[in-house]
């Protein structure tokens, strides 16, 4: 039995990576093309818009329903959606170039089959894993993730650059139906949900909002990361806007940045599944914030010929990530029960992406007037402040979960 959820999550993990790694190629490959044909930081900001802001506003609702449904069929039903709308975008890139709107579009139902997929997936992880051992699961996950973030970029843009964006979009479906076939040999047990006498969504969401707000530590944490998501998250988009504008590098270059970033997201994984109890979850993301605001500082200062800087500070940007990310969400699946962490879940990462439409909007006219090292630099700022603050609030209160 101690072993069977360690089998489990080695095989749900082999068949993610194929979606996630897919689906980095086609992020990274749609930004960097809509980098080179319009050179527009306006037009990457509201493509992150798109991809963002349904997941946002839908966030809170959807709890309630992965709550209710099952959390393994509601993972297939939403990464198919992801792969269907891509095989559309990608013959649609066959028959012709489409308009801004119509990738817009497609961007936006993405989002919307994401704010399923996200939430239903780490509600069903303490299903699975002894509730000790979430940290190191969580770093796991991180490791996929980034090994994904690796390769997708330096493969996105070699098929990009040998073939079209079209063909990108056509192995994101090949991905998800990997995934979802690997996903079909796995059980999750579904968890009761809580007796009602009347089942009524208003009343479930109600229930799912109690719970989030008599936990003080998660709400300060989640708020704390809406204001660093506000500056942070424009910066997934501006990365191969700076590699462009400022070091005036090519697509091949952008793409080592993204793949250097990878490699010590996976480092810190890996770092993190090893020493996940040796400190307090609170030490590990308040250090985090510091080193990514302190790269960030230091990337906002760097002249043009330092594009090797840049790369390197990308490195411990990357490998400092999941030491927040994951002790973060290690945290909320201990504090809830199973049957309330699919409204929890969706309700903190709507918070958090509700930060990023924030951050885009306003990232888009302060990059296009005064330049993307000026972001870089103030966000920087913003980030180790965050730091400072969560971990004197949990020093204050002596709380770690």
């Amino acid at each position: 039995m101690q072993h069977q959820w360690k089998r489990t999550f080695t095989f749900i993990f082999s068949g993610q990576i194929f979606s996630i790694l897919t689906t980095s190629m086609v992020q990274f490959s749609i930004i960097w093309h809509l980098t080179e044909t319009t050179g527009s930081a306006s037009v990457l900001m509201i493509a992150g818009l798109a991809g963002f802001l349904p997941q946002a506003i839908l966030g809170p609702f959807i709890g309630v329903w992965l709550d209710r449904w099952n959390r393994k069929k509601t993972m297939i039903i939403a990464d198919s959606a992801i792969a269907f709308f891509s095989l559309v975008l990608g013959l649609y890139f066959y028959l012709g170039e489409p308009s801004l709107a119509f990738v817009y579009l497609i961007l936006i139902i993405r989002s919307t089959a994401s704010a399923f997929h996200a939430p239903a997936f780490q509600a069903a992880i303490p299903l699975i894993a002894p509730e000790e051992h979430l940290t190191r699961v969580a770093g796991w996950q991180q490791m996929v993730f980034s090994f994904s973030n690796v390769l997708g970029p330096a493969l996105g843009i070699a098929v990009y650059s040998a073939t079209s964006l079209g063909s990108v979009l056509f192995l994101d479906v090949a991905g998800a139906l990997i995934a979802n076939i690997m996903l079909l040999y796995v059980k999750i047990h579904q968890p009761k949900p809580e007796n009602l006498q009347s089942p009524s969504f208003l009343n479930e969401f109600k229930l799912g909002w109690d719970a989030f707000i008599k936990v003080k530590p998660i709400v300060i944490i989640t708020m704390a990361t809406a204001i660093f998501g506000i500056v942070f998250m424009p910066l997934a988009t501006l990365f191969p806007f700076m590699t462009l504008s400022h070091f005036g590098r090519g697509g091949y270059s952008a793409s080592i940045v993204e793949a250097v970033f990878g490699i010590g997201m996976i480092i810190g994984g890996v770092m993190l599944s090893v020493f996940a109890s040796k400190w307090k979850n609170i030490t590990y993301m308040s250090l985090s914030l510091a080193v990514i605001g302190l790269t960030c500082v230091v990337s906002g200062v760097l002249i043009k010929e330092a594009f090797v800087a840049f790369v390197i500070l990308s490195f411990f940007m990357g490998s400092a990530a999941p030491f927040f990310n994951g002790p973060y969400m290690a945290m909320i699946q201990r504090a809830f029960e199973p049957a309330m962490l699919g409204r929890v879940i969706s309700l903190v990462t709507s918070v958090m992406l509700l930060s990023s439409p924030i951050g885009l909007l306003l990232a888009g006219p302060i990059v296009d007037r005064y330049g993307v090292q000026v972001w870089f630099f103030w966000s920087g700022v913003v980030i180790i402040l965050t730091g400072i603050f969560i971990f004197n609030q949990f020093k204050r209160m002596r709380a770690d979960l």
